[in-house]
């Protein structure tokens, strides 16, 4: 936990679900009387990404990368301190998994020393996060009016083994959410999930 506050994370690739799912079990749990926000996915307001993918300005680079990874803290580290649950859309070895896809030479490459440093705090960082759900399903990348995809959206099945690889290493336990159910199944099945790993947050 981080400040007394239960720590839920939503995984999985681009277009799979979990900005969807983040939002619904959010208002699960405010229905309950939980008081619970979400930590949102930090690249949809990040001046590099949208120069890069609206724009169409430059290319992933480092300094984009770490942007987001230290965002994806700020904004948890920040929401945590005024609520007794937060829901985080990803987890930051996501942010690690998707800059080891983008960065030229990947891990291997001339930006090695920033990912092993990135990875070394994911393995450190891991524990905070009281339960991390992976969306498995696959949705439609295109959307009408969502530029955001348009970069990545050739690399979701990498994403997929990438980011599995990266929890795995840095000991970020997942729990993978059934698929082909619809999103009111989803929330309650890690409403279950939570109940059986003593978590649940209406108890607290």
């Amino acid at each position: 936990m981080l400040r007394n506050c239960l720590v839920v994370a939503v995984e999985g690739t681009h277009a799979s679900g979990k900005t969807t799912l983040t939002h619904a079990l959010a208002a699960y749990y405010r229905e309950r009387g939980v008081h619970v926000a979400c930590v949102p996915e930090p690249a949809r307001n990040s001046p590099f990404i949208e120069e890069i993918v609206v724009h169409g300005r430059g290319e992933f680079d480092v300094e984009c990368e770490v942007d987001l990874f230290a965002a994806q803290l700020t904004s948890l580290l920040r929401t945590a301190r005024q609520h007794t649950m937060v829901i985080a859309d990803k987890t930051i070895a996501n942010v690690l998994a998707y800059a080891w896809l983008v960065l030229p030479g990947g891990p291997e490459g001339p930006h090695a020393p920033v990912l092993r440093a990135m990875e070394t705090f994911c393995r450190a960082w891991a524990p905070v996060y009281d339960a991390v759900f992976y969306c498995t399903d696959k949705f439609d990348q295109q959307q009408l009016g969502d530029p955001y995809r348009s970069r990545v959206l050739d690399i979701q099945p990498a994403a997929d083994r990438v980011v599995r690889s990266i929890c795995a290493t840095v000991g970020q336990r997942i729990y993978d959410i059934p698929p082909n159910m619809p999103t009111s199944a989803r929330v309650g099945w890690i409403a279950e999930q939570l109940t059986a790993l003593g978590l649940d947050p209406t108890n607290r």
